[in-house]
């Protein structure tokens, strides 16, 4: 049950948590209200396609599928209200960068087809399914709903508002401030680009070497990467993912000159969805490899700093 009541607070903390910034914040105008509307919409409708596509297929990647599709979509439908302002239209070009580099990135595990419901799903939803506190599977069915559909969804459409911030602030012309978190935001896209790509090539000689049969020696013996930047972060990539997108808060914070305003609220919600995601995929891989449990403790689950000898 510690799932279901973890998943439960989670929901209620992205209701809580955006309505409380939002009302200790500036109020919207008509524009940032109507492109909210439009992104509403937008996003009502992926949960109700994310859910019952998972349902229907048993595939329950499906808003992993939109995950780096959505944000795009989401950015440059506020950039048309703005009437494509420089800020909005730089906003828009990074988040572009970013879901066209993880799209290709998910795309090369086999997660999209030409029957768009099919694709290679994420290892974790098969485990988390077959828990004994989603049976009966009408319970996972709530689960997906909720969560999976529902929660995800809208923490992606909550991690973009600082686009509508933007909007909120649309005469504000850019800034140093501005470049910097753009410089900031290229930093770590290329950070997490490296992270998956040592993590690709590490896997697919796993993976051609147990094919052909070869005895597997070394770190592939180990069966896990602890080099590159592994070796300072157990977890690079979702420490770049983070990073990202409390860095395209700091749009916002140039747009508004506020160090704090309720855009944050997708940024924060972000931290706490991968603090969970990360001990569940820690929880799998120290039952298949023996000496995860020693990298655990050596090497830090995020920042890649503090690793101890």
């Amino acid at each position: 049950m510690k799932i279901i009541t973890t998943s439960i607070l989670l929901v209620i903390t992205l209701l809580a948590v955006p309505l409380f910034s939002y009302f200790f914040g500036t109020a919207l105008g008509s524009a940032e209200w109507k492109a909210l509307n439009t992104l509403i919409i937008i996003t009502a409708v992926l949960i109700v396609y994310a859910f019952i596509v998972g349902e229907l297929t048993n595939n329950n990647s499906q808003v992993d599928k939109l995950w780096s599709i959505a944000p795009i979509a989401y950015t440059w439908v506020v950039a048309g209200y703005g009437d494509y302002t420089p800020r909005l239209v730089l906003m828009s070009a990074l988040v572009t960068l970013w879901g066209v580099r993880l799209t290709i990135n998910f795309a090369l595990k086999g997660a999209y087809q030409w029957r768009f419901w099919t694709g290679e799903e994420d290892y974790r939803w098969l485990v988390l399914r077959q828990k004994p506190e989603f049976s009966p599977r009408w319970r996972w069915s709530l689960f997906n709903l909720f969560f999976i559909s529902g929660y995800q969804n809208i923490l992606i459409l909550l991690f973009t508002l600082p686009a509508i911030v933007a909007l909120q602030n649309n005469e504000v012309p850019l800034g140093v401030f501005d470049f910097a978190a753009a410089g900031l935001m290229l930093f770590f896209i290329a950070y997490e680009t490296l992270a998956d790509i040592q993590q690709w090539n590490f896997q697919s000689k796993k993976r051609a070497m147990i094919t052909t049969g070869d005895d597997l020696t070394g770190d592939y013996q180990k069966g896990f990467l602890d080099k590159g930047l592994w070796a300072y972060s157990r977890h690079p990539n979702y420490f770049a993912e983070q990073t990202i997108w409390l860095c395209f808060y700091l749009f916002s914070v140039a747009a508004s000159g506020q160090w704090f305003n309720w855009s944050i609220a997708g940024g924060l919600l972000l931290v706490v969805l991968f603090q969970g995601s990360s001990s569940f995929s820690e929880e799998i891989s120290a039952g298949k490899y023996q000496d995860y449990s020693l990298y655990q403790k050596k090497v830090p689950r995020f920042f890649p700093f503090g690793r101890t000898k």
